[in-house]
């Protein structure tokens, strides 16, 4: 009896500090998320013959806190991929490298505005989902 006793108590004070333990540990999530931007629209080309893009922009996001913040500064992120779109040249967009670069130009300027804004770039790649000159 006395021996059970002590079973009892031993398994009710280990039980919940294995649980404890268990809770404790960090989680740690691979987290992979995506924000749509709405579709831009913008001229390029300088001077001569006005040209147009189009195109949908997604962002990639290594947290919920990131996509929060994208949100939060999205007016100044879309001015700002606007302006780059529209400095452009025909030359700049033609091929699929060229894209890419731009691309590329568009991550690094996003980036930028989130450390100033934010104290780090949040933002780990950007996709056109569509694109189209004209």
């Amino acid at each position: 009896m006395l021996l059970r006793f002590f079973a009892i108590v031993f398994f009710s004070l280990w039980l919940p500090s294995t649980w404890a333990a268990e809770e404790e540990q960090p989680i740690t999530s691979d987290y992979i998320g995506y924000v749509e931007l709405k579709p831009f629209i913008a001229n390029f080309g300088g001077p001569g013959k006005i040209r147009f893009l189009k195109c949908e922009v997604t962002v990639q996001v290594g947290s919920e806190a990131a996509s929060f913040a994208i949100n939060q500064h999205m007016p100044n992120v879309r001015n700002d991929l606007v302006f780059l779109f529209s400095a452009q040249t025909e030359a700049d967009l033609e091929t699929v490298e060229a894209q890419k670069v731009l691309a590329k130009k568009g991550l690094q300027l996003i980036q930028k505005l989130l450390v100033e804004e934010e104290g780090e770039g949040m933002v780990t790649d950007l996709f056109f989902t569509s694109f189209v000159i004209q």
